[in-house]
């Protein structure tokens, strides 16, 4: 009798956990939006604390730093965009949603470059890793919204052919 070699899920697991600059700036720029929404902290107190923590050298720090000043810059215009996909007060959001959102919404208007279904999913992540339970549901279909908004021609582009 022949058998298939077992496949190693130890080194598939240890490949889904490792993340990319990326990925490890969007969470300390959630963090740092966290901070000052919630908080009320200056954004050069909050920058500096999260660039001495713990993991830090593995982001993307430029990322990191357009991500928190952008998004505080552009607060009231990214509020509009989201605003008009919600079904509630934006600041009747969770702090966590809130900041997701708010970040997601400054990649879409400011990363042309970056997909947004990846900027959605990267979202949607942060939404599982830090907020409630059906959290990113909601950041799901918002940010769905907004980039049939936003980018109207890339999502047409990605939806299929009938």
């Amino acid at each position: 009798m022949t058998t298939q070699p077992e496949k190693d899920t130890t080194q598939n697991a240890v490949k889904k956990t490792i993340k990319s600059p990326r990925r490890r700036a969007r969470e300390f720029a959630l963090q740092g939006l966290y901070q000052w929404r919630v908080g009320g902290h200056e954004l050069a107190a909050i920058e500096a604390h999260l660039m001495d923590g713990e993991g830090f050298e593995k982001a993307d720090s430029e990322f990191f730093v357009s991500v928190l000043r952008g998004v505080v810059a552009q607060n009231e215009v990214l509020q509009e965009h989201l605003q008009r996909h919600l079904d509630r007060p934006f600041r009747e959001l969770s702090p966590i949603e809130a900041c997701v959102l708010l970040a997601g919404a400054y990649e879409m208007v400011n990363c042309p470059e970056t997909p947004y279904r990846v900027i959605i999913n990267e979202a949607i992540e942060l939404a599982k890793g830090f907020g409630g339970s059906e959290g990113h549901k909601y950041v799901n279909g918002v940010l769905d919204k907004l980039a049939i908004a936003l980018r109207p021609l890339e999502v047409e582009s990605r939806r299929p052919r009938r």
